[in-house]
């Protein structure tokens, strides 16, 4: 199997193209991302949002690339309209600087940020009795 993906990457038949330069406006690259992969009409942006796009700027981030965080139900910001809806805006709360990871992270929608975690998390099942026997840890 690895000789094959070899085979293919040496082949470069590929017609990957990305969606942004590094050089496009922080703006334009959500909206792009809002536009060609979520479906947006377009996106609005919240006077938290504007001012810190003008921090990014004056910091010098704005080259940074872009990973927006949104509702893990649909592609919009609205956890209601699921699947890829159509004729939506999204609304960009506010944006967090990663500069070491390399991005900004505009955060759209009402949600918390945590990773992935499951419906009930496995510490649910963890105890510990009173000899002090923990289990549930594996």
């Amino acid at each position: 199997m690895a000789q094959q993906v070899i085979e293919v990457v040496e082949a470069n038949t590929t017609q990957f193209k990305p969606l942004y330069t590094w050089d496009n406006e922080v703006e334009s690259k959500i909206e792009t991302i809002a536009q060609k992969v979520y479906g947006a009409d377009y996106v609005e942006y919240t006077s938290n949002a504007k001012r810190q796009l003008r921090r990014i700027k004056k910091l010098g981030l704005d080259k940074l690339a872009i990973c927006v965080a949104k509702t893990e139900k649909s592609l919009s910001d609205n956890p209601k309209l699921l699947g890829r809806p159509k004729g939506f805006s999204i609304t960009v709360r506010e944006i967090e600087i990663a500069s070491g990871a390399g991005f900004l992270i505009p955060i759209t929608g009402d949600m918390m940020r945590m990773p992935g975690l499951p419906a009930h998390p496995a510490s649910e099942g963890i105890d510990i009795s009173d000899d002090g026997d923990i289990t549930g840890l594996f």
